[in-house]
């Protein structure tokens, strides 16, 4: 077993600690503040601390202040390049097993420290990813808090190498974001003669006039319901696939499917027969916790379950107080960390980790799992074609693969309709799946492989 000497424990230490340890490295361990205890131990150790331990022959890796504090303020990160790998926390120290403290690295990066201090936001009061630390530096798209992780397993195995760590394998999440089940099916009178007018008048379109009237006589398929198809593809992949329905009040920015809606209703319980289904938390439910159990409550009742999984629409929240009306209303799974317009790892991760709550100085009970591109990001906010986005969801499934880390994505069904400037895209859908696929195939069979070598 390996023991973790600190000079002090802290509610920051012990959670970074345990991340790394149980979380991602998946070791036995245990931490201990007595030096005695330390130098006893006839097994692997590591001090984490400003000086080595005397007397012992173990890791050493010197230890930064940010740990150690309760405070929230500016930090000198001064990022660098180490060994080809993103570097933060630089310390200097002729026995430090390492140039850089990587605990207090992933706990900078996890616990989104930056958010917490004055930044610039969007008009959806977003963070702006140009704001980031990660994207200032270039090490946006690189999954950094499992690569400092990993780095600390090697120097563990280089020291003790029959120290036992179980192995992760790479994992496909694919999530489906439901902002309006129906283009033109199940609004009401007013919504659907408000588009007809727009669509003859505004926009001068009389083929779809033609198609919103054909599809509400049932003699065409209604364009967003793309659902069977989704659930098929996935049927073939069996991946562990979710939905996130927006249940809220039609506003500025919330055009959902009334949640009274028969059609809509008996969707959500087809769909909740195949999948796991979350909440899409309406554009002001971050700020609006009472609205948020409101839509909660919904979806609960449509599908006669309990509700622990949120994703907010438009991405719009803000930390901590997003995070903790999620864990007031019993929410433990948020799949919102990520940017709208720019893909990579806003927390440095693609791993499902427990939130630590930085005004409180505390672990909350929330899980936090990132996503790291979304359909809108490429086609919208960065004008790529169906074949440049399919390179760009490539190189980033090969860096969470790198790391055997979780790579969790973000379609929307209205963006699998092959309509409206989105013709090609079912192919970038299905092309994702498949790489996916061959991806987690070719983990399996390495680690048989593994066992294969290890049994002979």
């Amino acid at each position: 077993m390996l023991l973790i000497y600190v000079p002090k424990m802290t509610n920051r230490l012990g959670y970074t600690i345990n991340v790394v340890m149980r979380d991602i490295l998946q070791t036995e361990f245990a931490i201990t503040t007595d030096a005695d205890t330390f130098v006893r131990h006839a097994e692997a150790k590591l001090c984490y601390a400003p000086q080595p331990m005397g007397g012992t022959d173990s890791i050493f890796l010197k230890s930064s202040h940010l740990l150690f504090e309760t405070v929230i303020g500016e930090q000198e990160c001064h990022p660098f390049d180490w060994d080809g790998t993103p570097a933060i926390f630089p310390v200097f120290h002729k026995d430090s097993a390492l140039p850089f403290d990587p605990f207090a690295a992933i706990f900078y990066m996890l616990s989104r420290y930056e958010e917490y201090l004055p930044h610039r936001k969007d008009q959806h009061g977003r963070i702006l990813y140009t704001e980031t630390l990660a994207y200032k530096n270039g090490f946006l798209q690189t999954p950094v808090v499992e690569r400092w992780a990993l780095i600390i397993k090697d120097l563990i195995l280089s020291r003790y190498p029959n120290t036992v760590f179980i192995k992760k394998s790479f994992s496909f999440e694919p999530t489906i974001d439901i902002d309006s089940a129906y283009c033109y099916m199940h609004k009401g009178v007013f919504r659907t003669c408000l588009g007809i007018l727009r669509d003859g008048i505004h926009r001068h379109d009389l083929s779809e006039v033609r198609h919103r009237i054909r599809t509400l006589r049932k003699k065409e398929e209604d364009p967003y319901d793309t659902f069977d198809y989704i659930i098929s593809l996935n049927q073939q992949y069996r991946f562990q696939l979710i939905f996130f329905a927006l249940l809220g009040d039609y506003s500025m920015y919330d055009k959902p499917i009334s949640y009274l809606n028969n059609e809509f209703r008996q969707l959500l319980q087809h769909i909740g027969d195949h999948s796991k289904v979350g909440i899409h938390g309406s554009y002001d439910s971050a700020l609006e916790p009472k609205r948020l159990e409101q839509e909660i409550q919904r979806l609960s009742d449509i599908l006669h379950r309990p509700i622990y999984r949120n994703r907010y629409h438009f991405l719009r929240f803000t930390l901590p107080r997003g995070y903790s009306n999620l864990e007031k209303l019993g929410i433990t799974q948020d799949y919102t960390m990520g940017f709208a317009d720019q893909p990579g790892f806003r927390n440095g991760s693609c791993s499902a980790l427990p939130f630590f709550h930085l005004s409180r100085n505390q672990e909350i009970n929330l899980n936090v799992h990132p996503f790291i591109t979304m359909d809108t990001t490429f086609h919208t906010h960065m004008n790529l074609s169906p074949e440049e986005a399919i390179k760009q969801y490539h190189s980033l499934i090969d860096e969470v693969k790198a790391v055997d880390g979780t790579f969790s994505c973000i379609f929307h069904n209205q963006n699998l309709c092959e309509q409206f400037g989105w013709e090609g895209w079912r192919a970038v859908y299905e092309d994702v799946q498949q790489y996916a696929y061959q991806n987690t195939q070719n983990t399996n069979m390495n680690t048989k492989d593994n066992l294969d070598l290890e049994n002979d």
